[in-house]
């Protein structure tokens, strides 16, 4: 360490000497309206800024000559060769649907600020390089205006994203266009993309209806993630960091340069490594990224795009009482869920996976006014996660009576004693044992768009999004414990099977979802207003094929398509008041089909002939306004949410499992949300945030009745959660941050975000007891970051210092709740956040 300390302060000693000054203004090219924000940088250099609110910018290397690269998201970059000091005037930037010469289709629908009508924030490629540090990806967001980003358990992978009050299951993400949210639960598995952060260009996040045209589940919001591009000169980067708890990170990225054929390549590879802030979450995991791209003439482009992150990691899965953390020796790190056998670190609960998502894009300039863009892309998911099966020796005991299976109370678990009772049994097999819940899948798609300019002043796009899923579920034996072998009864086709390691055990099922979706857009733009209108529809098919819970001649093992049909339609404008106030309004309302756990329940062929659509209806009014050293956002939005999806699960008279539908669940989601960004002078940058929201539930359920299939009374469901606050998220969020450059080409930033009105997850099923009142409130939490970043030279290369510390102060705080009985402190099990953690690394450019 004491190298590496050494290392980093002759790296912040290096200075640079600026010999060549560069200045000039960025505008939009068809309003001749200023852009703030614009990345400006110098190839092959890691030297950049951006543009001030009225578009100006000063710039200062050590280069002589060299190129000037402008690009901004929503717009196509643009570069600038220069030699000498140079006052470059007025540059002009324009428009683009497929934005940083990136080949995509046009349903990327990427925000243009004053011109479309959404709620959007844009975090660049530098900021998530600089602060991310050792956070997981969604936590970049957390000073956004409606975003709550937790590390839920604490596991490599295992964050948490929610946007105006909604989980990730609501709320869109789009990898370079392409949807990746789950097609069975709609679901967002960070830890599936645990490398995107190397490889991301920018990441926009629209709030509320957003600009995207296909139909996808974006009631929260949706987040467009853009990677890298091709249009990069020959060259490449190396970095490495280090951290708390082992953390380690290497990588690289190198490309070709545009050849004068046309064709370019850029690949970029990573390893992160540690033990994990919390006990038992050791961590392993690559990335890759490659992306091919060709021009064919002036009208084609082609482009293939692979990326993947493998990854294995341990985890907590169990949250804990408040108490228990506080009785553990080791604090807020305490972790049920490991122990040792044979001496080495064994996780009874992790997970493994990899989920590597091909793409081929193919750009057609029909004309002058038309284009086609058309994505066929691919997805193939394998791995799971592990757990224990059989009998349940994984508690913890009391401190007077502790587990005879841990060393001692709150201590890691002894599984060799495990493996010794599984031996003593003999040819009784194991009687408890390691599992892992596996969840492959390949997924395709297809997703074109045709754009056309009807005049001059609209735009028309329609297009088509076909998709295919097929998922594998199934449990797999993974260790015996010493045990022989497992006697599982569950497959219906062999009722006494000798399981070993690596058979399928308890269920084996595969679902089938078929998407087919139609979009169209027609767009307005003239002067200082634009506007747009637009619809989409999708049929959702889903269909179960179960191996273990029906005989192999049984017609029932394998159910017929159930078809939902959804649609959205939706519009909004803008109108720019003058050079620095504009307003916007959108309304829209979609219906979005069941999942597929709500078509097909008790986990077998039954199907549910009451799901409905969830309906929601959505609007929003914005205020913006921009100057030369000031900008600020502000906007009040509305959210209706009904018919949410939600089941009840229960045992029947005869013993048999049960469960219904139960319809009329309405949520209301409402709130304001303000953002600042002021530069009082040239090296400092503020930025502040807030948002209050009101997220309740609206209605009662009662009275709903439940027969059988003889239609006799089986149980009457009554819900009482009007009223109730939704939970799992902060509901009032506060940021504050300063950005002052201390040094030439030194910079240093804090960063404190404040979160209240957070309270406790609740499941609806379970408020059915009249005025049980509110979920526990989590205590409200502050958090301080602090970071660093110095540009310098070191051997002729550009390279860049960075430093992060984040919860400088170790602040102590819940940051997920899950409600218990009496709805109070002593009662409701948590995980708590992080304490104080710390990244240092350079990156090398040549």
């Amino acid at each position: 360490m004491r190298k590496f300390l050494a290392l980093a302060f002759f790296l912040t000693s290096a200075t640079i000497f600026a010999q060549t000054t560069l200045t000039g203004k960025v505008v939009e090219a068809e309003t001749n309206t200023p852009i703030p924000g614009v990345n400006i940088g110098i190839k092959q250099t890691t030297v950049g800024t951006v543009t001030d609110f009225d578009g100006n910018f000063t710039i200062e290397t050590a280069r002589t000559q060299g190129v000037l690269v402008l690009s901004y998201v929503g717009f196509t970059s643009i570069e600038v060769p220069f030699t000498g000091s140079a006052d470059l005037g007025t540059l002009s930037m324009e428009p683009s649907a497929f934005g940083l010469d990136e080949v995509v289709v046009t349903s990327f629908s990427l925000a243009i600020d004053r011109k479309t009508p959404v709620a959007v924030s844009t975090i660049q490629a530098r900021d998530i390089e600089t602060k991310l540090g050792s956070q997981e990806f969604p936590e970049i967001l957390k000073s956004t205006p409606g975003v709550y980003a937790t590390k839920n358990g604490g596991g490599f992978g295992d964050a948490e994203l929610r946007l105006r009050g909604f989980n990730s299951e609501n709320i869109a993400v789009m990898i370079n266009g392409i949807p990746v949210n789950d097609m069975e639960n709609g679901r967002v598995y960070w830890s599936n993309w645990a490398g995107l952060s190397d490889v991301t260009r920018s990441m926009q996040v629209q709030r509320g209806l957003g600009a995207s045209k296909v139909a996808v589940p974006s009631i929260g919001g949706t987040v467009n993630i853009v990677t890298k591009t091709t249009d990069m000169e020959e060259g490449g980067n190396v970095m490495m960091r280090t951290g708390n708890d082992g953390y380690q990170k290497f990588g690289f990225t190198l490309s070709t340069g545009k050849f004068d054929n046309g064709f370019a390549a850029t690949i970029a590879a990573s390893r992160t490594t540690g033990n994990g802030f919390v006990d038992g979450t050791e961590f392993e995991g690559y990335s890759y990224f490659i992306n091919l791209a060709k021009e064919f003439g002036e009208d084609h482009q082609l482009s293939f795009t692979a990326f993947g992150a493998p990854q294995w990691h341990g985890q907590r899965q169990n949250s804990e009482l408040i108490e228990t953390f506080r009785e553990s020796d080791r604090g807020i790190k305490f972790n049920r869920d490991w122990g040792y056998l044979n001496g080495e670190v064994t996780h009874v609960e992790d997970n493994f996976y990899h989920k590597p998502q091909m793409s081929l894009n193919h750009y057609w300039n029909i004309s002058d006014a038309t284009n086609l863009s058309t994505a066929a892309y691919a997805s193939f998911g394998t791995g799971g996660g592990g757990g224990y099966g059989g009998v349940n020796k994984f508690g913890l005991g009391t401190e007077s009576a502790p587990s005879p299976y841990r060393n001692g109370y709150l201590q890691p678990l002894n599984l060799d004693k495990i493996v010794d009772e599984n031996i003593e049994r003999g040819a009784l097999g194991a009687e408890t044992y390691l599992r892992a819940s596996r969840n492959n899948h390949n997924w395709y798609g297809v997703l074109s768009t045709l754009s056309t300019e009807v005049t001059e002043d609209i735009e028309f796009m329609g297009g088509v999004d076909l998709r295919y899923y097929k998922g594998e579920h199934f449990t797999e034996l993974t260790n015996l414990l010493g045990g022989q072998y497992l006697l599982d009864t569950d497959d219906e086709n062999n009722k006494l099977k000798q399981v070993q390691v690596g058979d399928k055990i308890d269920y084996y099922d595969e679902g089938f979802v078929l998407w087919e979706g139609a979009f169209a857009q027609a767009e307005y733009s003239r002067n200082e207003l634009s506007a747009f209108i637009s619809v989409a529809a999708s049929n959702t098919s889903y269909k179960r094929k179960d191996y273990f819970n029906y005989k192999d001649n049984n017609p029932l093992r394998e159910t017929d398509y159930q078809h939902f049909f959804g649609y959205s339609a939706k519009g909004g404008a803008n109108f720019n008041l003058d050079a620095n106030n504009n307003i916007f309004a959108n309304i829209g309302y979609f219906e979005k089909a069941p999942g597929f756990d709500a078509v097909f329940l008790n986990y077998q062929n039954d199907i549910n002939d009451d799901a409905e659509n969830q309906k929601i209806f959505s609007a929003e009014l914005g205020y913006g306004y921009r100057s030369a050293n000031f900008r600020a956002n502000v906007n009040i939005y509305r959210t209706e949410w009904n018919d949410r999806t939600l089941t009840q699960s229960f045992r029947n008279a005869d013993g048999t499992f049960g469960s219904a539908n139960i319809l009329g669940v309405n949520a209301l989601h409402q709130g304001i949300e303000v953002d600042l960004n002021y530069r009082p002078f040239d090296k400092l940058t503020l930025t502040g945030m807030a948002s209050i929201g009101d997220w309740t539930w609206v209605n009662d359920v009662t009275d709903v009745q439940i027969f059988n299939e003889e239609q006799q009374l089986i149980r009457t469901i009554d819900l009482f959660i009007a009223d109730l606050k939704v939970g799992d998220a902060a509901q009032t969020t506060f940021a504050l941050g300063a950005d002052y450059e201390a040094f030439e080409g030194t910079n240093v930033r804090l960063d404190f975000n404040y979160f209240d009105n957070l309270f406790a997850d609740f499941d609806p099923n379970f408020r059915n007891t009249e005025g049980v009142g509110q979920a526990w409130e989590v205590p409200a939490y502050g958090i301080l970051d602090f970071g660093l970043t110095h540009d310098f030279t070191i051997g002729g290369f550009d390279a860049m210092f960075l430093g992060n510390v984040n919860n400088i102060l170790g602040t102590e705080y819940i940051a997920d709740a899950r409600d218990g009985g009496m709805s109070s402190a002593r009662t409701a099990t948590v995980y708590y956040g992080f304490g104080r953690t710390y990244t240092v690394g350079a990156k090398i450019n040549f």
